[in-house]
């Protein structure tokens, strides 16, 4: 993988995630989450089940 290259293995389902607010909206295929903004607070979204979903939730369980 060069520089500026993504990994991307989730697949073409799944949900996106507002980190601030909680809005959900369904995963678009070739667009990742982090590119979207929340249709509710403008802030970027995070995937489902992703790794940074994942430190998110860690994060808030606290």
């Amino acid at each position: 993988m060069t520089s500026g290259q993504r990994k991307h293995d989730m697949g073409a389902g799944g949900e996106c995630i507002c980190p601030k607010c909680e809005a959900r909206t369904p995963h678009r295929q070739g667009v990742p989450c982090q590119d979207e903004r929340c249709p509710a607070c403008g802030a970027r979204m995070l995937r489902v089940g992703s790794e940074h979903h994942a430190l998110w939730l860690k994060k808030h369980k606290v």
